[in-house]
């Protein structure tokens, strides 16, 4: 009887242990993705020389975006910024890692 006691008391604490720790990564992987999203660089309120340091662009292709924001307005998807001359679904899937459409 005694050992079937231990046993459930340990049980029981790996168990709230395991429950605990779940939690915590929970709130981590949140305040990190918190974390990421206010860090990523206004896509449409960017100078050519911000968006040139996103990787996969460069001078040119930084500076077609915000020709293309300036005559056609806001970029407001991924979709969208494949309308920009150069910029393919890859790229666009590259860049949206970096940038928000705000």
């Amino acid at each position: 009887m005694k050992h079937l006691l231990i046993s459930a008391f340990l049980a029981a604490l790996v168990i709230g242990a395991n429950v605990s720790l779940a939690n915590t990564n929970t709130e981590q992987v949140s305040k990190t993705a918190a974390a990421e999203a206010s860090t990523k660089l206004k896509l449409n309120q960017a100078s050519a020389e911000q968006l040139a340091a996103v990787p996969g662009l460069g001078k040119v292709k930084a500076q077609a975006i915000v020709d293309y924001v300036q005559q056609h307005g806001a970029i407001k998807s991924e979709a969208d910024l494949t309308k920009v001359k150069g910029i393919g679904n890859k790229l666009a899937a590259k860049v949206a890692e970096y940038v928000s459409f705000d």
